[in-house]
């Protein structure tokens, strides 16, 4: 079958396998967070972290369950944390356990990654950004130092939005882990 076919490449880290399977079930889970939340932003931007999260760890996945019934449940939890973060504290922790980390990923609040970012120097930033890859790189350098919206990055990579989006997520968060390992 085809979903197991890009399943499987995915795992390998094919990124078309991982475009395919965001854009085929981009608005499933969407649809299911809309329904939950009420709301566009919040359901967009829980559907971006579980994106994240499934792409993090597919190598997990067990083929035995329904993709999408994996990413529902994914979508879930990403829920509840960030209801119970709301419920605690608008301070974000960076922690070494991956999945405690929450991520504030609306546009407009800086998350801990935005804040740890924007707390080093230029010198000693653009040294850590060229340890990135270079898509990653890229979309950092659009967005902080061009101060391009996720649109118009969008536009200039020619990627649809929920890519840069979970690029951004990635390239920040993997930006966050080079600086707390250099300090």
């Amino acid at each position: 079958m085809e979903i197991n076919l890009q399943i499987e490449k995915a795992k390998k880290g094919d990124q078309v396998a991982f475009t395919f399977l965001l854009d085929y079930y981009w608005n499933e889970v969407y649809g299911f967070m809309l329904k939950r939340t009420e709301n566009e932003t919040n359901a967009e931007d829980i559907t971006i972290e579980t994106f994240s999260k499934a792409f993090d760890k597919i190598a997990l996945y067990n083929p035995e369950f329904q993709f999408n019934t994996w990413l529902i449940a994914i979508a879930k939890n990403v829920h509840i944390d960030l209801l119970r973060k709301k419920k605690t504290s608008l301070f974000i922790e960076i922690t070494d356990d991956e999945d405690q980390q929450a991520y504030n990923i609306a546009d407009t609040t800086p998350s801990a990654e935005d804040e740890l970012i924007t707390e080093q120097n230029l010198s000693q930033l653009l040294q850590f950004i060229k340890e990135l890859k270079p898509h990653y790189q890229e979309v950092i350098q659009l967005r902080y130092f061009q101060e391009m919206s996720y649109q118009e990055i969008a536009n200039k990579i020619d990627e649809p939005l929920s890519n840069v989006k979970i690029k951004l997520l990635r390239a920040k968060k993997l930006l966050a882990e080079i600086i707390q390992d250099k300090r």
